[in-house]
C-alpha cells in the first residue's frame, strides 16, 4: 500500500522564511492569516489528505467509475464521503471572495493545501479542482445576476462545475468546434453539439453540475473570433436558486482512459440545452482562458503533486530492499545485503526528483504570491508587475512541472524494479496518472509555442526583461558572498544560457518561424531550470540565515538545504548549456524530411 505525508514543514519554509510570507499582510487576504492561522490550516489539511483522500486513491484506480443505463454516473466507493467531508468543511471556497459564501484567503495558501491533496488523491480532487475554474470564469466574466445564482452554491461545493472546450473534430484548434447555440426570446440559447474529454462531466456527488460550454451563436463569424462561451447547468435553477428539472444535457459515455480512473471524464451530449450567455457575445476565448490560466496553474501543480508522491514512496522502498552491497564497503554487516539506498545510482534518482520538487513547490507559491498581489494590490505598478510574471511563469509551470512530473513518477517506479510494474505497489499509477498532465489544459507542446511565440513579445517584451532584471540583480549583489557563490554562480551561468537563447529567437524566428517552433521546447525547459534555480538560491540562502541564527533542532533540516541546493547546482542546473545548443541548432534538420519519408 502507498505511503503519503503532506510536506508541511517545507511548505512554511518556503512561505515563512524564503517568501516572506508576512511582509503581503497589507493585502486583505493576508490580514487573516498570520503565521499560526497558516500553520493550523496547513496542518488540519495534511491530515485529512492523509488520512481521507489517500486511503481511496489505489481503490478509486482499480474501481473506477460506472455509467448507468439512465446516463448517470457512480464514482468509486468512498468518493462521496470523502467529497462530503471536503465540502463540509469549506475547503472549495477557502480562496473564494466572502460576498459569494467563500473564505477570502490567500490564493497562496490555497495552492499550498491544493498540493497536498492532490498529491493524495489527484482523480478526486479533480472534481472540486474544475469547480473552481469555472468559478474564477463566472466570477470575472459574469453578470451580478449570475454571480448570485450560481456562485454560492458552487463555492460550497453544492454545486459542481466543469470546462467543455474539446470536440471529436477539434481540440487546441479551438476555432474548428461546431457546437451551435441558437438565440431564445427570453434570452437564453439552445445549446446542441457534442463534447469530449470532460473531466467531472457526470457523477454523483453534487446536486447539479455548472458546465462551461464554448459555442458558436448563429450567424457568427467563422474561426475564433465567432466562439462564445455559456452557463449550461445539469438541472436548471430558478430566480430562487432551486434545482429543477433535467436539461438537454446528458453523459453519452465514459472515455476509457491510461489513469485517472476515480475522475469521470465523459463524452457529453447537448440536446437543445438551455445556456447562458458568459461574458460578451463572440468573446468566448477571452472569458475561456480565465479557466484556462487558473487550471494550468492547478494542473503544474499536480505535476508535483504526483512526482512528491512517487518520491515519498521510492524513498520508503530504497531504505527497505536490501541488494547488494555499497560500493565503499557493506553499511548493515549485519543483514546479508545493504539498503539500495546506499547506491550511487537510486542516489541519482532520488537527489534529482527531491532538488527538483522542493524547488518546484517553491517556485508554485511564488506565482501564486505574484496571483494575489495581482488581484488585491492598491499599488498598480505592483500589480501589473506581478500579472506580468505570472503571465510569463504560467506556462513554464505547466509545461516544466507536468513533464519532469511525469520523468519523475516513472524514475521512482524504476526503484522499485520488477516491484514497480506491479500494480499492487502503487507505482504504476502514479506513471499513469501523471501523463494526462502533460496532454490536457494545453499540450505541453502547445506551452512551449506560448512561451515563445505570444509570452516572451507581450508589451514589448515587458515580463521576461523584468524577470532577467531581477535574477541577475540577485546574483550580481551576492558576487561577493564566499557563502552564496556555489549557487550565484551557476545560476548566473543559467541566466546567461537563457539569455543568449532568447536573443537567438530576436534574430532568427522573425526570418524563419519554424525556428522559434524547433527550439520552443528546449527554451522552455531552459526557463524552466533557470527559475527552479532561482528558487534555489533563495532556499540556500535563507537557510543559511536560519542556521546563523541558531536552528536548534531543526538545523538537519536547514542543512539538508545546503545540500539540495547545491546538488541541483552541480547535476540538475548545467542541463541549461545542453539546451542552448539544442535552441540555437534551428529548424533546418528537423523539418528538411518530406512526409513521405516518416
Amino acid at each position: 500500500m502507498p505511503i503519503y505525508k503532506a510536506p508541511v514543514q517545507d511548505t512554511l519554509f518556503i512561505l515563512n522564511d524564503v517568501l516572506g510570507y508576512e511582509r503581503y499582510n497589507n493585502l486583505p487576504a493576508f490580514s487573516e492569516t498570520s503565521p499560526d492561522v497558516v500553520e493550523a490550516i496547513l496542518e488540519e489539511a495534511s491530515k485529512f489528505s492523509e488520512n481521507t483522500l489517500h486511503p481511496l486513491n489505489l481503490s478509486g484506480d482499480q474501481e473506477g467509475c460506472v455509467r448507468h443505463e439512465d446516463g448517470s454516473v457512480t464514482t468509486p466507493k468512498g468518493f462521496k464521503d470523502a467529497y462530503d467531508q471536503y465540502r463540509d468543511s469549506g475547503w472549495l471556497g477557502l480562496a473564494v471572495d466572502p460576498e459569494y459564501g467563500g473564505q477570502g484567503l490567500p490564493y497562496t495558501l490555497h495552492t499550498a493545501v491544493a498540493e497536498y491533496m492532490s498529491s493524495a488523491n489527484m482523480a478526486l480532487m479533480m472534481y472540486p479542482g474544475l469547480t473552481q475554474g469555472a468559478i474564477a470564469a463566472i466570477y470575472v466574466h459574469g453578470t451580478a445576476e449570475q454571480k448570485a445564482r450560481w456562485l454560492p452554491n458552487m463555492t460550497a461545493g453544492v454545486w459542481t462545475g466543469t470546462m467543455n472546450l474539446t470536440e471529436p473534430h477539434c481540440g487546441t484548434d479551438l476555432g474548428l468546434l461546431r457546437t451551435k447555440a441558437v438565440r431564445q426570446k427570453d434570452g437564453s440559447f439552445k445549446i446542441s453539439g457534442q463534447k469530449i474529454f470532460i473531466s467531472a462531466g457526470e457523477h454523483d456527488m453534487s446536486e447539479n453540475i455548472v458546465h462551461l460550454v464554448l459555442a458558436r451563436i448563429e450567424g457568427a463569424p467563422e474561426g475564433v473570433k465567432g466562439i462564445s462561451l455559456f452557463i449550461v447547468p445539469k438541472h436548471s435553477v430558478d430566480d430562487s436558486g432551486n434545482v429543477g428539472d433535467r436539461n438537454g444535457v446528458s453523459c453519452g459515455s465514459i472515455e476509457e482512459k491510461m489513469g485517472i480512473h476515480g475522475n469521470s471524464t465523459c463524452v457529453m451530449n447537448y440536446d437543445d440545452a438551455t445556456g447562458y450567455l458568459l461574458g460578451e457575445e463572440n468573446g468566448g476565448l477571452k472569458a475561456m482562458f480565465t479557466m484556462m490560466n487558473e487550471a494550468r496553474l492547478g494542473v503544474g501543480m499536480q505535476g508535483l503533486s504526483i512526482s512528491e508522491i512517487a518520491y515519498q514512496n521510492a524513498v520508503s522502498y530504497a531504505n527497505e530492499r536490501i541488494q547488494g552491497r555499497a560500493l565503499t564497503g557493506p553499511k548493515a554487516p549485519e543483514k546479508k545485503a545493504d539498503p539500495i539506498i546506499v547506491h550511487p545510482d537510486i542516489r541519482r534518482v532520488l537527489m534529482t526528483i527531491k532538488a527538483r520538487n522542493e524547488a518546484a513547490r517553491a517556485l508554485m507559491l511564488w506565482s501564486a504570491l505574484k496571483s494575489d498581489v495581482a488581484h488585491q494590490s492598491d499599488n498598480e505598478a505592483d500589480k501589473q508587475a506581478a500579472d506580468d510574471l505570472l503571465g510569463l511563469m504560467t506556462p513554464v509551470l505547466k509545461g516544466v512541472l507536468t513533464d519532469t512530473g511525469f520523468d519523475h513518477a516513472v524514475m521512482a517506479q524504476q526503484v522499485y524494479g520488477g516491484h514497480g510494474y506491479i500494480e499492487e505497489w502503487g507505482m504504476s499509477q502514479f506513471v499513469r496518472d501523471a501523463r494526462i498532465a502533460m496532454i490536457y489544459e494545453g499540450a505541453n507542446g502547445i506551452q512551449a509555442l506560448d512561451l515563445v511565440g505570444r509570452k516572451l513579445g507581450s508589451n514589448g517584451g515587458r515580463a521576461v526583461q523584468a524577470y532577467f532584471k531581477e535574477v541577475g540583480e540577485y546574483c550580481e549583489s551576492r558576487r561577493d558572498s564566499e557563502t552564496m557563490a556555489p549557487f550565484t554562480k551557476g545560476l548566473k551561468k543559467g541566466l546567461n544560457d537563457l539569455q543568449a537563447a532568447t536573443m537567438w529567437f530576436m534574430q532568427n524566428a522573425m526570418k524563419n518561424p519554424d525556428n522559434a517552433g524547433a527550439g520552443s521546447t528546449d527554451y522552455m525547459h531552459l526557463f524552466g531550470l533557470v527559475a527552479l534555480g532561482y528558487m534555489w538560491a533563495q532556499m540556500a540562502e535563507a537557510a543559511q540565515i536560519k542556521l546563523a541564527n541558531g536552528a536548534g533542532d531543526a538545523a538537519a533540516f536547514y542543512e539538508n538545504k545546503q545540500v539540495t541546493a547545491r546538488f541541483f547546482m552541480e547535476r540538475v542546473m548545467p542541463e541549461t548549456t545542453l539546451r542552448l545548443a539544442r535552441v540555437q541548432a534551428g529548424s533546418e534538420s528537423m523539418m528538411a524530411l518530406e512526409a513521405e519519408a516518416f
